[in-house]
Formats: structure tokens, sequence, C-alpha cells
């Protein structure tokens, strides 16, 4: 009779260790997933002890899979049984063209299934350091917000100095405090997300006059200031909206308060100069998030210079702004390609402490090195999937995707990633296509390619 594999380790309950231990336990091998988060002890961005606990934007981003990187992500994760992207579906709200959820009701969703399954046990502790040697199979997945002492013995181990930057949240309002004589709901272009709604945004729209006054008050308002030892790069993704400003006056127009696909009905003739939006951040739609509002502003100047937001005069604040600091690995040169450590090969990493960025990214390496320890585990040989697919383009880039010689930094999935495809000059039909469209007929063969290439890659293993 064969024995059944040691219960291998996870290291943090965010969104890649829940996923990682989903993978593990439905794999048939015990998994014990240990989360530091409990009565009295948070972090400097949690909330609550809830796993999958979503600390930023409730936005899965687009979940296009034809024509976006991001959507092909979600759609290979979700070939591949994962749990984030099964309860995110079960508890989306309105967005677009995008997956936005429920942050609530997806956390709730996300443990109950873990503490469900027979074969993961949740443990309520910190692992202050590198784990006792008698665990053989370890998956650290403990996220930007990785404890002081852990990522201290990390570093002592791998010898490599920090890398780190700081990500800002969006402040969060209550919609009863939204003034709609002024805003008014629509999707960009009027495009339709999961949910099938088309004006799942509310918009607020500023004239010329109005946007450069907001742009003064953002560049003079006061700024939480960083220590000495916190002076660190910005991630560009998730620039706060006052650096973005700092950058230039148009900055804002042509990035979160860029005003085209729009139109508003009150006044259809005349353009905004620049427009606002809030997404529906729950499912009872009782609160919005200011869409790209990262900021590191001090708190009264955020309640001040965000109701000079037309619409927003007397906008109510479920929860304001603010920075929390993210750690990550200098992973290509760190990581092998099963992602473990070069120096210690006992220990996986998953998540956004390997350098890639967002939600989604960080759990679907979460949902791969689930599926690595798992076959280590059982005795089986398991490859990353091919760089055609999102996954395993994610994996080439964190093991040595980036360029030769430059410093690694995050980065979110994009086809840039994948292996390069000539665009199509006629389509499935024998049809030319007109050049301003084959940059988009060559993301969906690069999807379609990187589907196949999933599917081929799922079953063969």
């Amino acid at each position: 009779m064969t024995s059944s594999p040691s219960p291998i380790h996870v290291i943090g309950g965010g969104l890649a260790g829940s996923e990682a231990a989903w993978q593990i336990a439905r794999a048939g091998v015990p998994v014990i997933l240990h989360e530091m988060r409990r009565d009295g002890v948070r972090t400097d961005a949690h909330q609550t002890d809830g796993l999958a606990e979503l600390v930023c934007s409730n936005s899965f981003r687009s979940d296009d899979w034809e024509y976006n990187a991001v959507g092909l992500l979600h759609a290979e994760m979700r070939a591949l049984d994962s749990i984030i992207m099964s309860c995110g579906d079960a508890h989306q709200v309105p967005a677009g063209g995008a997956l936005a959820v429920d942050r609530e009701g997806f956390s709730e969703a996300v443990t109950a299934q873990l503490m469900a399954h027979p074969l993961i046990t949740v443990v309520r502790e910190e692992i202050a350091g590198i784990p006792p040697e008698d665990w053989d199979n370890v998956i650290v997945a403990t996220g930007p917000l990785t404890s002081a002492a852990l990522a201290d013995a990390i570093l002592k181990t791998t010898g490599e100095e920090s890398l780190s930057f700081f990500d800002a949240i969006a402040p969060i309002i209550h919609a009863d405090s939204i003034d709609f004589d002024i805003a008014w709901r629509q999707s960009r272009y009027d495009k339709a997300g999961p949910g099938g709604d088309a004006a799942a945004y509310v918009n607020c729209p500023m004239d010329k006059a109005q946007y450069d006054a907001f742009i003064d008050a953002l560049l003079a308002g006061p700024k939480t200031e960083f220590k000495e030892w916190e002076n660190v790069p910005y991630f560009d993704g998730c620039l706060p909206i006052e650096v973005m400003a700092e950058r230039g006056r148009e900055t804002l127009r042509h990035g979160p308060m860029k005003p085209v696909g729009l139109t508003n009905p009150r006044n259809p003739t005349v353009k905004a100069h620049a427009i606002v939006q809030l997404r529906q951040d729950n499912a009872l739609g009782t609160l919005f998030n200011m869409v790209g509002f990262q900021t590191k502003l001090k708190y009264g100047a955020q309640t001040d210079i965000f109701r000079m937001i037309p619409g927003l005069e007397s906008a109510q604040f479920a929860r304001l702004g603010g920075l929390h600091r993210n750690t990550f690995l200098n992973s290509p040169k760190l990581l092998d390609r099963q992602l473990r450590l070069k120096a210690l090969p006992r220990l996986r990493f998953a998540g956004q402490v390997t350098g890639v960025e967002g939600y989604v990214e960080s759990a679907a390496l979460g949902l791969l090195s689930g599926r690595l320890a798992a076959a280590q585990a059982l005795g089986r040989d398991l490859t990353p999937p091919p760089p055609e697919t999102a996954i395993g383009a994610l994996v080439e880039h964190i093991t040595g995707g980036h360029l030769e010689g430059s410093k690694f930094q995050p980065m979110n999935i994009n086809y840039g990633l994948l292996p390069p495809l000539e665009a199509p000059r006629v389509d499935e039909d024998g049809k030319k296509i007109p050049p301003k469209d084959r940059g988009r007929a060559k993301k969906r063969l690069m999807s379609l390619r990187a589907i196949e290439a999933l599917k081929a890659w799922r079953d063969a293993a």
C-alpha cells in the first residue's frame, strides 16, 4: 500500500497562497496553510482576517480573453480550476468590460471553501523565519506585506539587497453621497462587462478651469512623508495620482481622467475636459471606488481635494486612500523555473513577492506553484506551461525574461511577454484586414494560440 505524501506547507493566505492550497488539495495532497492574520493581528493594509482579502482595488481588470492579456489569464486560470476565478465569477459586480467583485463576499467564499476541504488545514500563526528543516516542500506566498522577520531571514539566505516599492490604495465613496444631478452612469464606449452592464461606472465631468484648479490642489496638497529608508521607486502601473500630476499637468487627462468614450447625457454636444470615474465596489452597490486614484495625500487633504470634483462635493468616504509597502525578490537571479529558491530548493515562492504585479497575476503563480509542489510530492515531473501561454509567460519573465542587465521590476501580464506572432493580413474568411485592425487581430491569434497550448499542457500533465 502506497503511503500518503507528507503535507505541503503554504505560508500566506492571500490570493496566491489560497490558490496554491486549493490546487494542492485538489491534487489529493494534504496542505497546511499558515496565515499570520488573526484576532488582534493585522498588516498595515488588511482590515480582516479573511483569506484572499483584497486590499486595493476590487477589480480583476479586463475579462476579454480574445483581445486583452489579463482576460486571457482569466481564461487560462478558469481552465485550470482556479478557486480565485470561480469565487470571483460568483461574486462579480458591474464593472463595464472588467471583472470586479464584491470584496467581502469574495473573501468569505474563498475562506469557506478552503476551510471546508478535508485536505486543507488552516493554522493562524506567523512563520517568523526560515521554516523548519523537516518541512521539505514549502510555498512562500507572503505577498507584498511579508513580515519583517521572514523577509530578513530570506534576505540573509539569498544575500540579496531588498527590492521594494509602494502601492497606493484608492479611496472608496458611499454611493448615496454622489450627486447624480451632475454625475452619470456609463461604461467607456458603452462596453458591457461580464455582468452584462454597459453603464457600470459613475462619471464625474470637469471643464478646463475645474481641472486646472484640481491639479493645482493635488500638487500643493500635503503628502505622506517618507523616511530615508523608504526612498524607493513606485511601480508605474499603480502610481499615486499626485505623482502622476507632478509628471505633467496633462498626464491625468491622458490616464485615469481621460474623457474619451464617454458622453454626458445632459450636454451631449460638449465634451468634458476630464472625467473622474467611480467603479462599484460591493454587491449591494452602496460603495464605489475612485478608479486610478491611488494616493499618498494626507487624510484631511484627501477629503478637501476630492470634494472639488463635480458630483463629489458632498462625498462621504468609507475608506480614504493610503500606502502599503511591497517587497519582492530579484527572482531572475534567485528562483529556478520550478519557482524554487536556488539557495534553498525546498522553498518555492508564489505571488507578488516573486515580482508579478496584480491580483490575477499573483493568483496565477499561486496556482502554478501549487501544482508544481503537488507533483513533486506525488513523485511526478511537471514543467511550467509553455511561454506561449499567459501563465508560462509570467514564469519566463520572473525567471529571466526581463532585459539582460536591466534592473528587475514588477510586471503585469501583457502581450509583450508572449512570443510574438506576425500580424495577419487576412481574416478567417480570407478578407483583407485593414492595417489599423491588424494589431487587434494579432492579439486574438496570440490568445487562441495560448488557450490551445494551455489545454495541451493541462491534458498532458
